[in-house]
């Protein structure tokens, strides 16, 4: 990664990416709680330009509307119950197309294997690469508890619950697209601006890339 090499393979993967007649880039962003995803998220946003989409914010927004989709969509969740691939996948898919932008962090989705079957069957469109920001359970929730104000106890609990979780569910779909070759694996225990460089290192080949797609497709046009 981050030779120039690389830049070709990147858009023909950008053209083969369609929503609609919208061509899209997509770059899952997966790593345990904790581990700084939403801290890098918005560096990628300020340096590279895509468009952040949390598949969490997008379900608590549907909710908060109102609508006849957010009730059913709150309702599960009081009842425990998974809301399903379909829904959030919807939710996303309308954000992808009411965005101007063609560049897309997915964050938060796909959390399991059956999420990543659908979306690809449901949107055609596979990620250009994940993001994994590998991060050690201890490391994960030393921080959870520093930002965390409530009871120590109850929340190691709970930390620790999701921990699990993570594990069961995500890594599976780290270990498909791992298989493809697809993964970007972060050291996330190192300090935030560290971290940061080495996600610019893999950034910065596609930014090149499509740069270069968007010139030759003005270049075609004129």
């Amino acid at each position: 990664m981050g030779s120039v090499v690389d830049a070709p393979v990147v858009v023909e993967g950008v053209a083969e990416n369609m929503l609609g007649d919208k061509k899209v880039t997509v770059v899952f962003v997966l790593g345990g709680p904790g581990s700084g995803k939403g801290t890098q998220c918005a560096n990628i946003v300020e340096h590279f330009g895509f468009t952040h989409l949390s598949a969490g914010d997008l379900l608590r927004a549907e909710i908060k509307s109102g609508s006849e989709n957010g009730t059913m969509i709150e309702n599960m969740i009081k009842e425990g119950k998974i809301v399903p691939s379909e829904v959030t996948i919807k939710l996303l898919q309308d954000a992808m197309i009411k965005n101007e932008n063609d560049k897309f962090l997915i964050d938060g989705f796909p959390r399991n294997e059956e999420n990543r079957a659908a979306f690809e069957n449901v949107t055609k469109i596979s990620p250009a690469f994940v993001l994994f920001f590998d991060c050690s359970e201890e490391e994960m929730e030393r921080r959870l508890l520093a930002r965390n104000q409530g009871r120590v106890d109850d929340n190691i609990e709970t930390i620790r619950k999701r921990f699990k979780v993570f594990v069961e569910s995500s890594l599976p779909v780290i270990e498909h697209y791992n298989a493809k070759d697809k993964v970007k694996k972060i050291d996330a225990a190192k300090p935030i601006s560290e971290v940061f460089e080495d996600v610019k290192a893999i950034f910065a080949p596609y930014a090149k890339a499509l740069l270069e797609c968007d010139y030759i497709s003005v270049i075609k046009n004129h």
